[in-house]
């Protein structure tokens, strides 16, 4: 393999004749591939250059000049270790350790993200939003060469397109990512942590809660745009399921009791960690109407038990991410009924959350029955709460003393 010459960096005594400076020396010793030195008070630093392909590139520092100690490879390289070293770290040349091959960008540390997401039945979906709100030059970058400052800059620069409870989202997702690949190469550095920090006060409650009236408008006007439509919001409505959840019910989770009808919920998949697909696989039984019981017994008579529950209108499932299905469709019935902008069918959730509460039902029996935890209550559902302890709290007041209580005492004499 050819070796190009250099006679200014071939040897510590050419190197010694440069200025010191900040920026490196550079020679070319492959297309897309240059060598750097950097001349420095001390000993010089050799690093590599490599475009990525994707119209940017990489620099990477790979060992000490042998200025001042004799070559002793692989920490102090001669130029012509150097020279090597550069050009496998590169190419991932045969003989180049795993662990010295070409720096992870951050497009590919997403990728073997999205890939994670997948085998462990997660949304792969939050790795292509982080991707959606990177800058190609981010993205081109290493994740070795990532700054904390840089990190910040584009976190902070989010802010005049998305909330900040949704940047916090957004973070927590690329934290993830990185921390994934972290756990594959201990070199890398976590600057993340200070970077990518989450945002204060950012937990904004925006949960749309609709009253009873508002609930049935809804559902109905849903039905009168599409039975399938109606059906899925019904369901929505009288159990506050997630809509994950109700596109993997099928015909044997409905429970036709004429009395006591239910539908045995499949649990998402949140806060189950690495153990999401058993999570996933439990079942909690929720009550539902007798009328909803009917119409879905009516709808699914002639399916199999393993079968959807619940369908489009043209036969298909509602896939994993119902709401691509039907968001465009309940954007218009929104407008159409006049609710407000925010509303989607998720508010359907949070007021069937309220509606008990409201009711006195128990919280640990509610976050039971919406898969969620009491925690998670409190913490978005606080003024609710608050109007539904005020009838416990309100008979525990201390009463004013009744007009006739000071008849009624008795003075007691004690003799000495």
């Amino acid at each position: 393999m050819p070796k190009p010459r250099k006679s200014s960096l071939e040897t510590a005594t050419a190197r010694r004749k440069l200025a010191v400076r900040k920026g490196s020396y550079f020679v070319k010793i492959s297309p897309g591939i240059s060598l750097g030195y950097r001349r420095n008070q001390g000993a010089g630093v050799w690093s590599v250059r490599a475009t990525d392909g994707h119209g940017g590139e990489w620099l990477k520092k790979i060992g000490i000049a042998d200025d001042l100690e004799p070559a002793a490879p692989p920490l102090v390289l001669d130029y012509w270790h150097a020279l090597e070293a550069a050009r496998k770290l590169a190419r991932k040349q045969a003989g180049a350790p795993e662990d010295e091959g070409k720096p992870l960008t951050v497009a590919q540390v997403l990728g073997f993200y999205e890939d994670d997401l997948r085998a462990r039945n997660q949304n792969p979906q939050n790795a292509v939003w982080v991707r959606s709100h990177l800058t190609t030059m981010l993205l081109s970058k290493p994740v070795a060469l990532l700054s904390s400052r840089e990190l910040q800059r584009w976190r902070d620069s989010l802010l005049e397109k998305i909330s900040a409870s949704s940047i916090n989202r957004l973070c927590g997702s690329f934290v993830a990512a990185l921390n994934l690949a972290a756990s594959h190469d201990h070199r890398l550095k976590n600057v993340w942590r200070v970077g990518l920090q989450s945002l204060p006060d950012a937990d904004e409650d925006r949960n749309v809660v609709l009253a009873d009236d508002q609930v049935r408008t809804f559902v109905a006007a849903c039905y009168q745009h599409d039975t399938a439509l109606g059906s899925f919001a019904d369901t929505m409505a009288e159990t506050g399921s997630r809509p994950s959840q109700i596109a993997r019910l099928t015909v044997a989770d409905l429970v036709t009791d004429p009395k006591r009808p239910k539908l045995m919920m499949p649990r998402s998949g949140k806060g189950g960690g690495r153990n999401r697909a058993s999570r996933k696989s439990l079942r909690v039984p929720v009550p539902i109407g007798v009328q909803l019981a009917s119409k879905l017994g009516s709808a699914a008579k002639a399916r199999a038990s393993e079968a959807a529950l619940l369908l489009q209108s043209d036969g298909s499932s509602w896939g994993s991410e119902p709401s691509r299905n039907y968001r465009n469709a309940v954007s218009e019935i929104v407008k159409e009924i006049g609710l407000g902008p925010d509303t989607t069918l998720y508010a359907l959730r949070h007021s069937s959350i309220v509606r008990q509460l409201l009711a006195q039902v128990p919280i640990r029996i509610i976050a039971g029955t919406h898969d969620t935890s009491v925690a998670m209550i409190e913490r978005f559902y606080s003024r609710f709460i608050a109007d539904h302890s005020d009838e416990h709290t309100r008979r525990a007041l201390l009463q004013p003393e009744s007009p006739s209580a000071e008849s009624k005492v008795v003075q007691i004499q004690v003799s000495r």
